[in-house]
């Protein structure tokens, strides 16, 4: 069962609503199903089918598709060529990070810039969604956003990865039926119209399935989980010179068949 699942508000809604996204329609669920709930049943095959009110997509704002995921999971150093513009030393197996829940923000941000951070960069990456029995369950876009002077002086990332609105992502959850692997999927990141990066997830030194089954060894995995594969070359401190995100630029990904997720930074 091939879906796309959206958590959205819709004009003249109470509060958000989870559904999917078919074309340029949201098609709602029932009151009350969320979209762990969902990925929690596509295994057995008895998701519930879309039943309520639609919507165009353009008449929704789409909200973070999990608001409350239990955790995420993020990997460091995953891709060859990142690997080579940072001049690091190519990891012998991943790394492995978590960013905190108050990170999670919408698809269309905004990102906040804490007063203390003076270097903000950007990390276009391809996402995993955990479904269930542990398994990957659907994949989505986030941004691993990161204040490059608090991770160079502090030996723990959770500052500077953890910050609030540090992982705006979505739009939706794509099921794997649609995406099995996401092995090679082109993954871009624009900055105010601007091609920073474009690369392919084949580039990835840890596959999908590899990340998983390496944290599955210590962490249980439950449905709702994300994680954060990696980003590639094209990362704003490895231009010469560097350049860093300033409040009013805009940050645009896209991965091939997931969908684009844009946001501003204030």
């Amino acid at each position: 069962m091939t879906v796309k699942l959206a958590t959205f508000q819709a004009p003249n809604q109470p509060g958000p609503l989870t559904g999917k996204v078919i074309d340029d329609r949201v098609l709602a669920f029932a009151p009350g199903v969320r979209v762990v709930d969902v990925l929690d049943r596509l295994g057995d095959g008895a998701a519930p089918e879309a039943g309520g009110e639609a919507w165009p997509l353009a008449d929704v704002t789409l909200l973070a598709p999990i608001p409350e995921p239990g955790t995420i999971y993020a990997i460091g150093l995953n891709y060859a060529a990142h690997v080579a513009e940072t001049g690091a030393t190519r990891p012998e197996a991943p790394i492995v990070f978590v960013k905190v829940r108050g990170s999670i923000a919408p698809p269309g941000g905004p990102v906040r810039c804490p007063e203390v951070v003076r270097r903000l960069d950007y990390e276009g990456e391809l996402t995993i969604v955990i479904g269930a029995g542990g398994q990957i369950g659907g994949f989505c876009v986030a941004d691993d956003v990161s204040a490059r002077d608090l991770q160079a002086r502090e030996p723990q990332w959770t500052r500077a990865k953890g910050a609030d609105s540090f992982c705006p992502f979505g739009p939706w959850v794509t099921t794997v039926d649609e995406v099995p692997d996401g092995g090679d999927l082109r993954l871009r990141t624009w900055v105010n119209g601007e091609l920073r990066q474009d690369s392919r997830t084949s580039d990835l030194i840890f596959g999908c399935q590899e990340v998983v089954d390496f944290i599955a060894q210590t962490c249980t995995l439950q449905t709702g989980d994300l994680i954060l594969t990696g980003t590639p070359n094209g990362v704003g401190m490895s231009m010469d010179p560097p350049q860093f995100l300033q409040s009013g630029d805009v940050v645009r990904i896209e991965i091939e068949t997931l969908g684009v997720i844009e946001h501003p930074i204030s």
